[in-house]
């Protein structure tokens, strides 16, 4: 499952992850690279002992019937301050972790966090699947760039995001009166089938499914 990419990537200055994010965001891909989507999983991390250390965990589903198949959790020494915008490289050495102890490598993966939707176009969504060369989405709790119309109200609906002239993401309404979520392309997923595969994973809760069970263990003290 482990990449052969540097983890030193990870041990970077401020200055010099946004120069990186700014070279790979040419990298990634919107257009569906992937086949059939057997298994999904989510991921999420948390900040225990007062952020000195980085908890994560990934679950991974079954991608139809959203059966539960495994769920794993990693710890490590946190070693990248708090950086808006470059959350990627506080949390993705422990996430990658995480997913190392999975039983299979998934087919899909979505993350707590922006994808493009990000000021540089490189969130974790993108960092992860350019990292493991992976489908991934980055669905987010909140707004990070860019401005939408109003949503409305049924499950289903969507809005545009936007900074300028281009479409970053979507808000999506994945629960009929419950506050969207905001859903962009990480890696070799284009935004209409993000939009698509996020819809699946959500049948109940405002969040995906994959993605809910992940931010409970990441954030279980």
């Amino acid at each position: 499952m482990m990449s052969l990419r540097r983890r030193a990537d990870f041990k970077l200055a401020p200055r010099a992850a946004i120069a990186l994010q700014e070279r790979l965001r040419h990298e990634v891909s919107q257009v569906d690279q992937f086949k059939r989507i057997r298994t999904v999983a989510g991921v999420d991390a948390g900040f225990p002992a007062g952020g000195r250390k980085t908890r994560a965990a990934a679950v991974l589903f079954e991608f139809t019937s959203l059966e539960f198949i495994a769920a794993r959790t990693a710890e490590r020494k946190t070693t990248f301050p708090y950086v808006p915008g470059l959350l990627s490289f506080r949390e993705l050495p422990a996430i990658l972790d995480a997913l190392a102890k999975l039983p299979e490598k998934p087919d899909l993966i979505l993350c707590d966090g922006q994808g493009m939707a990000h000021p540089r176009r490189f969130g974790i969504a993108c960092h992860l699947g350019w990292w493991l060369d992976c489908p991934t989405i980055g669905v987010g709790k909140s707004l990070l760039t860019g401005i939408h119309a109003a949503v409305g109200q049924h499950r289903g609906d969507w809005s545009p995001l936007r900074d300028g002239e281009e479409i970053i993401g979507a808000a999506l309404r994945t629960r009929t009166d419950v506050k969207p979520v905001y859903v962009s392309s990480g890696h070799r997923v284009s935004l209409a089938t993000a939009i698509k595969l996020v819809l699946a994973c959500a049948p109940r809760f405002r969040l995906p499914e994959p993605i809910r069970h992940a931010d409970h263990l990441a954030s279980r003290r």
